[in-house]
């Protein structure tokens, strides 16, 4: 008689690990196209009015084409499909043109179309990350060694073990290697047990400071009745960010801000961020108080100074002349005098040209190797100052 034998059924199943990382692999490119539409964006995004009123407390929303998911199935049926081919194509053939702008408007203008638009969305972006990439390529220009601060650092650092010491900084590995080390000598066996106190071993750390050169910041804002709503809306813009900027990449940069009419005074950042307009235009008055403020706080010798003005170009008449005078002995003084004029929206850069403080100043300045000048006529050009200012031109021996 046969005898039976048991048959055993064995399945092989080869899983596709890549399907479980799926999810992670679909949010980093999901990642990656926020960055880069927040990049390609960035002189819309620095101009935001939602941002420069919260004061950067808000997530931004930054529109994104939204991006299909393809996928192939197969059909037990074998029908043919739409966009199938017949097999004819090779690579490189161009078979239909994509959008190249994102905008949706296909082609450009002409009459109305009947191709589908293209599905938009909002992501939000926090705003210390839309920081890092405009912050990225910036630095204080012509920074000097001069009289350094010490500055404690954010972090500490764990530099050698000690006998006594708080609970919560016990290296439980030392520990463990003292109370073996003392049972080998009194027991004469190397085990881990009975513990005592004198075992025990704690991590001691020590703050560590670094130092960097003083430097400080000189912010002047006209508040004139000739500062539009869009002309103050651009300087507290571009002030706004200089301020996080400093502030994110410095721990030693002071910020002294100065607003002016036909005086000038010192104010705080609230106020520097809040006043309105009223009164004419002196813009000797800021200069002066920023020299006068030097002399009295901020050696030269001793700090890096940057004072950066922004005006609509406006002055009086006769205070012109005083103006160039105190901007040369600005800019002698400083690492660098940075000027912004502000145009009325709409009219561009022809807007009084000729009559504008910049166009005295390009003129009229006895030194401009440290002088910087720029035009903003539009809320995008906000961004293209402030690298035009912090760009990267080296550091002074």
């Amino acid at each position: 008689m046969a005898k039976l034998f048991p048959v055993l059924f064995m399945s092989v199943q080869r899983n596709d690990w890549s399907l479980q990382r799926k999810g992670i692999i679909d949010q980093e490119r999901h990642t990656e196209r926020i960055k880069e539409a927040v990049r390609k964006n960035l002189g819309s995004i620095v101009s935001n009015e939602a941002i420069i009123l919260s004061r950067g407390r808000k997530k931004v929303k930054v529109p994104m084409r939204a991006l299909d998911e393809y996928k192939f199935r197969f059909d037990h049926n074998k029908r043919k499909h739409v966009g199938q081919g017949d097999g004819s194509t090779k690579v490189g053939d161009v078979i239909g043109h994509a959008d190249p702008d994102g905008t949706g408007q296909g082609q450009g203008p002409g009459e109305a179309g009947n191709d589908p638009g293209q599905d938009f969305y909002e992501a939000e972006v926090n705003i210390d990350d839309i920081a890092a990439m405009i912050f990225e390529d910036l630095q204080l220009p012509f920074l000097e060694e001069k009289a350094k601060q010490a500055v404690q650092a954010k972090t500490t650092k764990f530099t050698e073990i000690r006998r006594m010491g708080v609970m919560s900084n016990l290296d439980k590995r030392r520990s463990v290697i003292e109370n073996i080390r003392r049972n080998a000598r009194e027991q004469g066996q190397a085990k881990i047990g009975g513990f005592k106190k004198e075992d025990l071993r704690f991590k001691s750390w020590e703050e560590e400071f670094k130092y960097e050169s003083n430097a400080v910041v000189i912010a002047m804002m006209d508040v004139s009745g000739s500062m539009t709503e869009f002309k103050k809306y651009i300087a507290r813009s571009f002030f706004f960010w200089m301020v996080r900027f400093l502030r994110t990449k410095y721990d030693a940069v002071q910020i002294v801000f100065i607003s002016h009419h036909t005086e000038a005074k010192e104010v705080t950042e609230d106020q520097f961020f809040t006043q309105g307009e009223s009164g004419g235009t002196v813009v000797s008055s800021a200069y002066q108080l920023a020299l006068d403020l030097i002399d009295e706080r901020y050696a030269p010798s001793d700090w890096n100074i940057y004072p950066f003005h922004f005006s609509d170009g406006d002055n009086y008449y006769s205070d012109n002349e005083d103006a160039v005078k105190l901007a040369d002995q600005l800019i002698e003084t400083c690492n660098l005098f940075g000027y912004g004029e502000i145009g009325e929206e709409g009219f561009g850069g022809y807007r009084r040209a000729s009559g504008a403080l910049l166009s005295i100043f390009n003129d009229r300045l006895e030194n401009k190797e440290k002088f910087i000048g720029v035009r903003i006529d539009d809320r995008q050009e906000v961004y293209p100052a402030l690298k035009q200012f912090f760009g990267k031109r080296g550091i002074a021996a």
